[in-house]
């Protein structure tokens, strides 16, 4: 059976794709920083689907962590068919107010540990074939502070990579989602309801992974998972920059 392996395992969208995946028979390998969590999360899996689940702790934001999960990708012996890099946290939009160690945990979770993790996936799935799901947002189309820049890298690095290594039979796919309710924003001490966003924005959890699976599945560069998201995106490149960015504020994110 193929073998998926998904950071931030024990959060909403990659606890989804570890139950949508286990649905179709996939075997997996979640990681993530709570090993209770993801024990907890792998019993559900062998109980429910009778797949084979491997539980992989590490924290993305430090160098063993990432040496961890890329030495695992690398193993030949037991090939990783499907990397789905969920990993990601949000900060307040305050760039100047923020601690800069924290911006730089952040950029290393969301650029650099996916950059690393692709890395490594390709190096084992070119010529045998495979899939890779980045999974973005609909901030990486809008200037939001550092959040909306590390998306905007992994979308447009998401584009190229998938029409360069599709020789390769490795198919690259960005998914850009809006808001779903997860636990990024309860992490930054914003309750449920109290994020600033209108609740015809909530996108829900399955709805996106079933989307991103099936995108990914048609070789799918990039995949936004709502109409209402497409013409959002569609309109900002229309109206002034500057405008742009002010609507962005809205929203705390």
């Amino acid at each position: 059976m193929p073998t998926a392996l998904i950071t931030g395992a024990s959060a909403v969208l990659g606890a989804e794709f570890a139950r949508q995946l286990a649905a179709r028979g996939a075997a997996l390998v979640l990681v993530a920083r709570s090993e209770q969590a993801l024990q907890a999360l792998a019993a559900e899996l062998r109980t429910r689907h009778g797949v084979a689940v491997e539980v992989l702790v590490a924290d993305l934001a430090e160098e063993q962590g990432v040496g961890r999960v890329v030495q695992r990708i690398a193993d030949a012996a037991q090939p990783i068919d499907l990397l789905v890099n969920n990993a990601g946290f949000g900060l307040p939009l305050q760039f100047a107010d923020n601690e800069i160690a924290d911006e730089v945990r952040h950029l290393r979770v969301l650029v650099e540990a996916p950059m690393r993790l692709m890395h490594a996936a390709l190096g084992v799935m070119r010529g045998r074939g495979g899939r890779i799901i980045n999974v973005a947002s609909v901030a990486g189309f809008i200037s939001r502070s550092t959040y909306s820049a590390c998306k905007a890298w992994l979308i447009g690095f998401s584009r190229w990579a998938n029409g360069e290594y599709a020789r390769d039979g490795v198919t690259v796919t960005a998914l850009c989602p809006g808001f779903v309710h997860t636990t990024f924003h309860s992490r930054m001490g914003l309750a449920a309801g109290e994020e600033g966003v209108p609740p015809f924005l909530w996108l829900d959890a399955p709805f996106v992974v079933r989307q991103g699976l099936r995108g990914a599945a048609r070789g799918r560069s990039v995949v936004i998972p709502s109409l209402r998201y497409r013409a959002i995106i569609a309109v900002s490149r229309l109206v002034p920059r500057s405008l742009a960015t002010r609507v962005a504020r809205r929203g705390r994110m």
